[in-house]
């Protein structure tokens, strides 16, 4: 079975501009943190950025990110690397003949966004605006004469901000199992 090993991803050139329509304090948050989040919860790359994959075994491999363009293929040879012939397999990967190691180098990403990642991003970006509360906090309360207004928030609000704010049910497509 082929298993990838090791991945090498660079950082794109640039990021995707964020979408318009956000408020104030959403468009004052870095894009490129918001898509780096986005990015670290789905298969799918925003940006096109160099790749290399060092894969070992025998069978099938796809590459786990997505579009992905394979310019080169090599095997590892008598301590050196090697244009390594390998067949397509049906299910849009290679198959590989030996155990290896191979050396699979090219780009991943697009500059291209569906309006379902736009709409996440613009999800996640709000969440991420949204006014904190005290630091350390779970819970605030203000109270004004007979009226008290309670404000609870999961310690992790922010850590588990793809999942909370709705972005992740929009990337579910994009994610890989």
């Amino acid at each position: 079975m082929a298993v990838t090993v090791r991945r090498s991803e660079g950082t794109p050139d640039s990021y995707p501009d964020a979408p318009a329509g956000l408020s104030a304090a959403a468009a004052a948050l870095d894009a490129t943190m918001i898509w780096q989040r986005m990015e670290a919860y789905v298969a799918h790359r925003f940006g096109v950025r160099d790749i290399e994959w060092i894969v070992e075994g025998s069978g099938e491999w796809s590459p786990p990110l997505t579009p992905a363009t394979i310019s080169t293929i090599e095997v590892w040879d008598d301590g050196e690397w090697i244009d390594a012939l390998v067949s397509p397999s049906p299910f849009g990967g290679y198959v590989l003949p030996g155990c290896g190691p191979y050396r699979f180098t090219g780009t991943v990403g697009t500059d291209a966004v569906p309006a379902v990642v736009s709409e996440a991003f613009r999800r996640l970006a709000e969440y991420m605006a949204a006014k904190p509360g005290k630091a350390g906090a779970a819970s605030e309360s203000v109270t004004a004469g007979s009226i008290t207004l309670t404000h609870r928030r999961s310690p992790s609000w922010l850590a588990s901000a793809v999942q909370n704010s709705g972005a992740g049910d929009l990337l579910r497509p994009y994610r890989r199992a």
